[in-house]
């Protein structure tokens, strides 16, 4: 093969995007890991050997197999009530990865509607939002969220509602300017004259262009919401007893840390494991989305 050649197979976009995208080791276990937690959300039910609010007075505070006066009946130990932590390490992965899901789709919804909202009517309508996105981002989120729950006390619906708004004026902010971008294309131009509906311009022809940069904002939020969950379920203002999630298990292990540091250690562990594979993931995510842009300039 000529020096000839070889420039021209490098210079093929699909040839740098394949190269662009594969994934190293470190993204696989990320992957691997990420993929273990939505099992474990999934067939908590089916895995888990004790339910999550089963109690035993008889067993509590029993250390975990590995460590002196641990029993294979409990792997993980038990915490002050006799609950079996390793059964309830199952139940919180599955509230907090549906907190997550939920919450972050709520926010990347109202935001990209929003963004889109302000781009097309411009005048007043975009001031207004603008004006609601700054609010938001000048004001810190916990404590908008501390207040919130406290005043209107906790339901778990509420809950849910107040972590889908963490976050949403980065998704208005950022759609507002890939549509005003957008908007100033001849091919949006071109679809306007012939009469379609906004809406439809919206939905079929530029969400589906501006799609790449909003999942990378996903990935890149999905950790903030667990995080976010655990701290207001640490502080008690999240999930409420007798459910459970990683953030309430890591503040009921506070009480024990010097004593029975396995009721919590092992929740931290998890939510420290997955907020990093998944700020890891969105930065794959984002060199690809960027390589493959630069390859079609």
């Amino acid at each position: 093969m000529s020096a000839t050649d070889i420039a021209t197979q490098a210079a093929q976009p699909g040839a740098k995007r394949k190269s662009g995208g594969r994934m190293s080791p470190v993204m696989l276990a990320c992957l691997a890991w990420l993929a273990i937690m939505i099992l474990c959300a999934i067939f908590a039910d089916v895995l888990a050997p004790y339910g999550y609010a089963d109690q035993s007075l008889l067993h509590r505070l029993k250390p975990p197999v590995f460590l002196k006066g641990g029993t294979t009946a409990h792997l993980l130990g038990t915490d002050g009530l006799g609950r079996d932590v390793f059964s309830r390490m199952f139940f919180a992965i599955r509230t907090s990865v549906i907190i997550a899901l939920v919450g972050t789709s709520i926010g990347a919804v109202l935001g990209t509607v929003a963004g889109m909202v302000a781009a097309h009517f411009r005048g007043w309508v975009d001031d207004v939002i603008m004006v609601l996105v700054d609010f938001q981002a000048s004001v810190p989120f916990l404590i908008i969220a501390l207040a919130v729950l406290a005043f209107f006390g906790n339901s778990f619906v509420l809950f849910l509602f107040m972590v889908g708004l963490f976050g949403w004026e980065t998704y208005a902010r950022l759609a507002r300017g890939l549509v005003l971008s957008t908007n100033g294309q001849g091919y949006a131009f071109a679809i306007r004259t012939l009469g379609v509906h906004p809406a439809k311009v919206y939905l079929k022809h530029v969400l589906p262009n501006i799609a790449s940069v909003l999942v990378v904002q996903v990935t890149l939020n999905f950790p903030d919401i667990i995080l976010l969950e655990t701290s207001l379920s640490f502080l008690g203002l999240g999930v409420q007893p007798p459910a459970t999630s990683l953030g309430l298990m890591l503040g009921e292990g506070r009480n024990y840390i010097s004593t029975a540091w396995w009721i919590g250690i092992p929740a931290g562990f998890v939510i420290f494991l997955t907020t990093l594979s998944i700020s890891l993931l969105g930065d794959w995510v984002r060199d690809y989305f960027d390589r493959a842009l630069a390859t079609t300039d």
